[in-house]
């Protein structure tokens, strides 16, 4: 559990489910409106690798929802960060990640919600998708309250209740077996449901404002369902002014030395709020800029970051945008660092071929790598430790990231580099990740700058370089 001289101040609350799918995106944005509208400064926060669902928090608190991810960021890493994005607010609400006890293997609940609630000493609320049963979510309930009796669920949300007589009916089963209180019950509505696609919601990124107002519509809609007396019961927010002074200091950058790119659009979107952090702790100036609509890199630059997203979804605008194209070849080719993760990594292959109609569609991309994009769909999704890290960030022995994706590169060059050998994950080709030429890696890994604090100083370095010569 959760040690005294870790101090931190800010009440938490956890939104866990029974598995991935049952609405924990929804409840956990409803009850950060909720908070909200109770005058509450709400810090959002999403359990292990994602990209998509902070984006979510984002709509409904405004504030940059952080990630925490024990594989990749460490138990000092949750902490540090928790502290840091919670400094101002009156409350978390942490989104958890798939099951409650999901981790990384089932042999312990390492990187887990369950490992998260602990390591922070969290108040857990456990999110059952009633849809499909009633009696029996008593008994599931049961389960999850007695499989580790560390994890402090406080609350359970039922969600996809489908009539009164439904509800009751469930409420009678948990009488006399569960002694923990239904705090909400969320009516069937496919009127407010959210836009999904593979395992999870479309990013925000992609949304017109009409359907960005449906998440604050939900969030407001479900918000009613909920009683969230249990936060009266939370303690209150204190904070020594040493530790505010510290904390507010770590909020301050440094001025910047260098200029970077980054590529933020309906493509290209999945970051993590840390990595731009740390950059610019590392005295780097970001500079927003679209692959999809702009024509051409942003002046004065002096690397590049091409994150994920769903190049596949808009190939046809990002085949057709040649001078953009032309203006992040020349400057690889000019030895300008570009840093590219999976989508990134797709759109500098030659090619990204999907398959519509039975009918292999190819669409030029940037073509620095020889090779191609071939949307397979099939999912690869794994947690991923390098066990080198080659020219990009050579003085890094071990990085640890995640992989998620629906396609393969295909038709490598035999002459091709990578940086990383892969000890998990699988990587480009032979478990080997992370294409070298110029001065541009391009990986199917993507990693939290947070976990070590060598690789966005090696990121920033590299382009200060490159500034110089």
């Amino acid at each position: 559990m959760n040690s005294p001289n870790l101090r931190l101040h800010t009440p938490r609350l956890i939104v866990s489910g029974a598995s991935s799918g049952v609405g924990k995106t929804t409840i956990a944005t409803a009850i950060m409106y909720l908070l909200i509208k109770r005058g509450l400064k709400v810090q959002p926060f999403k359990v292990g690798p994602d990209f998509i669902d902070p984006s979510y928090h984002s709509v409904v608190t405004g504030r940059k929802s952080y990630n925490l991810d024990v594989w990749m960021m460490g138990t000092k890493g949750v902490v540090e960060c928790f502290r840091k994005a919670t400094f101002d607010a009156d409350v978390a609400v942490i989104e958890g990640v798939m099951g409650l006890f999901d981790g990384v293997s089932g042999k312990n609940d390492l990187g887990s919600t369950a490992h998260v609630a602990k390591i922070l000493d969290a108040t857990v609320l456990l999110v059952l998708d009633a849809g499909k049963a009633s009696g029996s979510i008593a008994a599931l309930a049961y389960g999850f309250l007695n499989f580790d009796r560390q994890i402090k669920i406080s609350g359970i949300i039922l969600n996809n209740i489908a009539s009164n007589k439904h509800f009751n009916a469930i409420r009678e089963a948990f009488s006399n077996k569960v002694k923990i209180p239904i705090i909400g019950a969320v009516n069937r509505n496919n009127n407010i449901s959210l836009t999904e696609r593979h395992l999870g919601l479309v990013p925000v990124a992609e949304l017109k404002n009409e359907t960005k107002n449906t998440i604050l519509t939900s969030s407001r809609f479900i918000s009613k369902k909920i009683k969230l007396n249990i936060i009266n019961n939370l303690p209150r927010k204190t904070m020594d002014q040493t530790l505010r002074r510290r904390v507010h200091h770590h909020h301050h950058h440094p001025k910047a030395e260098v200029k970077i790119a980054i590529a933020m659009d309906e493509s290209f979107n999945f970051y993590y709020a840390d990595n731009f952090d740390e950059l610019e702790r590392n005295k780097a100036k970001l500079i927003h800029f679209s692959p999809v609509n702009d024509k051409m890199l942003p002046e004065d630059v002096s690397g590049i970051i091409l994150g994920g997203g769903f190049p596949e979804i808009l190939a046809d605008k990002l085949e057709k945008n040649y001078s953009m194209k032309n203006s992040i070849l020349k400057a690889a080719e000019d030895g300008m660092p570009i840093y590219a993760e999976c989508g990134g990594l797709m759109y500098l292959t030659k090619t990204i071929i999907t398959n519509e109609g039975n009918k292999n569609k190819k669409r030029k991309m940037i073509g620095l790598i020889d090779a191609d994009t071939f949307m397979n769909g099939r999912l690869t999704l794994n947690y991923t430790e390098a066990i080198n890290s080659g020219p990009f960030f050579s003085n890094i022995r071990k990085i640890r990231g995640h992989e998620f994706h629906y396609s393969v590169v295909v038709n490598i060059a035999r002459d091709s580099k990578f940086a990383y050998n892969l000890k998990r994950g699988k990587g480009i080709h032979n478990k080997k990740d992370g294409l070298f030429l110029y001065n541009s890696l391009a990986s199917y890994m993507h990693l939290h700058l947070g976990s070590d604090d060598k690789l966005p100083k090696g990121i920033v370095e590299n382009c200060i370089h490159f500034s110089k010569t």
